[in-house]
């Protein structure tokens, strides 16, 4: 069975509509927002906490994590900066498959986070029972995860991969002659089987936010700004990915924007990430690609209602309760460490920094 045919034939495990929350903003006024940023920075402080945040996450949180010497980054560099910083207390801001990585990674610290409830779609959309069962009808292929996944996922894997080096791992594994059952992204999924030609067994999942991005747009608001490269997140549907001048990480695309002489960039992930490209290139002009919204003004408006849930307000809350702890069972904490270092040693091999070069 090709990958292809195997994907059509498989459950759709993509999230309805009404499975996705409603995007809602935390809105701030001066005086309450400099009210909270002191409160945390003396909780901070006081509980010898230190917190990470996802480029995804708003401004605020970003910056009160570099300004208190914390650290903004994807998923797994962020996990790997918990296992450096000599800090007792993570409170990881992002979903909580990240949470759940850096207690992975750090079993030892206590992990915090804002909101427990704040998840990811691509995890969502694999539960851990079912996919062990899919695994257990395929014996004969190797199981490699996206770091998008639960604990649990994770403990049922061979491979933990990152968007920053799927494509050489699986051409490597391909090489070997080892056919691959793939999870959870079938858009990443897809595109790392045509790239490599592996014999790729697709878990039918999507992220929401990637997923929305659709070609005819992005080729209308290209044609009004042809001077524009193209960056588009490999998470996206194929047609997407075709039209790209670049298909990379959230990583590859600040160091893009950064790097690359364009002056203007249509960028086709979630907007939270625009923050950090300012940051690190002010002088460039930044659009983001059309989506299909919830709503029939919205064309525009990418951002994981997940990532939304983190705020200042119920940071400040889970620093003086101590609520919202990561608890993993030190059973699977054990098979999902694996997956994860057998990952971290193919990329030292390889002289590859996938931490830091990487997603979600």
């Amino acid at each position: 069975m090709s990958a292809v045919t195997a994907e059509i034939a498989m459950k759709d495990h993509r999230l309805a509509p009404g499975q996705v929350p409603t995007t809602v903003i935390e809105i701030l006024d001066a005086a309450e927002k400099a009210a909270l940023v002191a409160r945390i920075e003396r909780l901070l402080a006081e509980h010898d906490a230190t917190l990470v945040a996802h480029y995804y996450t708003s401004p605020e949180l970003q910056e009160l994590a570099e300004a208190t010497g914390g650290y903004v980054s994807d998923s797994l560099d962020m996990a790997r900066f918990g296992t450096e910083c000599t800090s007792s207390t993570l409170v990881v801001a992002g979903v909580r498959f990240m949470g759940e990585t850096a207690k992975i990674l750090n079993p030892e610290k206590r992990v915090l986070m804002p909101d427990l409830a704040a998840e990811c779609s691509l995890d969502l959309g694999c539960p851990a029972d079912e996919f062990a069962a899919f695994c257990d009808q395929h014996p004969d292929r190797t199981v490699v995860v996206y770091a998008n996944t639960s604990a649990a996922v994770k403990a049922r894997s061979d491979w933990v991969v990152t968007s920053g080096i799927a494509l050489e791992l699986v051409r490597h594994l391909a090489e070997q002659g080892e056919k691959l059952i793939w999870a959870p992204d079938r858009h990443l999924g897809a595109y790392v089987q045509r790239e490599t030609g592996a014999d790729m067994l697709l878990w039918n999942g999507a992220c929401v936010v990637h997923e929305a991005f659709k070609a005819d747009g992005l080729k209308k608001l290209h044609a009004e700004h042809p001077d524009a490269m193209v960056l588009v997140h490999p998470e996206s549907p194929l047609e997407v990915i075709a039209e790209a001048d670049l298909v990379g990480s959230t990583t590859a695309m600040v160091k893009a924007v950064v790097e690359l002489p364009a002056r203007k960039f249509i960028v086709a992930t979630d907007n939270g990430l625009f923050h950090k490209m300012k940051q690190a290139a002010p002088d460039k002009i930044l659009l983001e690609a059309p989506i299909v919204g919830k709503g029939a003004t919205c064309v525009s408006c990418a951002h994981c209602p997940w990532m939304a849930m983190n705020g200042l307000r119920n940071l400040a809350r889970v620093l003086e309760s101590g609520d919202n702890e990561i608890v993993i069972d030190e059973a699977i904490r054990e098979r999902a460490v694996r997956p994860i270092r057998r990952l971290l040693d193919f990329a030292q091999r390889r002289q590859r920094a996938v931490l830091g070069n990487n997603d979600a």
